[in-house]
Order: C-alpha cells, then sequence, then structure tokens
C-alpha cells in the first residue's frame, strides 16, 4: 500500500511540473503571433509583458538580471502537509481519504493552483509538500483546506511564501 501511495504522488508530481495550462486562461501569459512570411509563428511572451499580465492577475513578482539573463521572480506558496490529530480512521476509511486526497491533488494540478507536490520517503512529522501557484496566500490556504485528509484532520497545513524563478526546474 506504502509503495503504491509512493508510485501514485511520483506519477503526480511529474505530471503536475510539465502541465501548460490550456482550459485556464486566469493562469496563463498570453502569446502573441507574428507573421512570418506565409505562416503565424508563435513568440513566447517577453519578461516585461509575463511580468505585467501576473501582475494584472494579483500575483507578486519582481526581476532581477544576473549577467545577460533576467529572472522573472514569482511568490509561490509552500504548503506542508502535517500529521493530523485524528489518525485513528479504519483502513477502508484511510484508503478512501487517501482516494480522495488524490483526486484532489490532480485536480489543483489540473487547474493550475499547483506547481509541485509530492510526499516525502520518511516518516516524519512533515508528510509532504505541495506548491502553490495562486495570487495569494489565502487563496492557497482555502484550497489546501479543500483537501479531503485535511477536512478530516488526518493532516494539517503550514504555508509558508517561497519565491523562485519563473519556468524553474528541478534538477
Amino acid at each position: 500500500m506504502k509503495k503504491l501511495f509512493l508510485l501514485i504522488c511520483g506519477i503526480i508530481l511529474c505530471t503536475s511540473c510539465e502541465m501548460i495550462l490550456k482550459d485556464n486562461p486566469q493562469k496563463e501569459v498570453s502569446n502573441k503571433n507574428i507573421k512570418n512570411s506565409d505562416s503565424i509563428v508563435a513568440r513566447k511572451p517577453s519578461i516585461e509583458e509575463q511580468t505585467e499580465a501576473l501582475k494584472k492577475q494579483g500575483y507578486k513578482v519582481f526581476t532581477y538580471k544576473e549577467g545577460d539573463t533576467t529572472y522573472l521572480m514569482q511568490k509561490y506558496f509552500m504548503v506542508f502537509l502535517k500529521t493530523g490529530k485524528n489518525r485513528n480512521q479504519d483502513s477502508t476509511e484511510t484508503a478512501n481519504l487517501q482516494k480522495l486526497h488524490l483526486a484532489h491533488l490532480e485536480r489543483m494540478a489540473q487547474e493550475g493552483y499547483t506547481s509541485l507536490t509530492g510526499p516525502f520517503g520518511d516518516n516524519g512529522e512533515i508528510r509532504g509538500i505541495v506548491v502553490y501557484n495562486t495570487p495569494t496566500q489565502k487563496m492557497a490556504d482555502s484550497l489546501a483546506r479543500l483537501d479531503p485528509m485535511v477536512k478530516a484532520e488526518r493532516l494539517t497545513v503550514e504555508i509558508h511564501p517561497w519565491w523562485t524563478a519563473k519556468g524553474s526546474k528541478l534538477k
């Protein structure tokens, strides 16, 4: 059961890291098209265009330049999923909560609200993390508290603002 849980969470982590939102215009920065002879070529928005679009949506961002590279920094919200006070559910209820928990995390990824999700590999107090891509901490907190595991008090949430470069990749 534990290996299956880790496998499912790993799959969710991999898919959520690469997900590009197509159905949620609130989470996209629009591309402007450039006419190139007889065809139209999509152009990646400039740092300035991305910055303005994100600011209009309420995100906290700033840019800085290092050498020839300009970085667009955005505030995300890192949610630590911690052991909750109610962990006395029977195995059937726990399995059902786990299924609903994974469905919630998948929905958050599909709707573009999360950028990174996964469990920790030890059996410590912090069970996993979810990085929310929302304009405010209040919104991240509200979405995190919709998690069935949190509602059942099997998990609790602890949220911290976290800055990283837009488009960063794990290495």
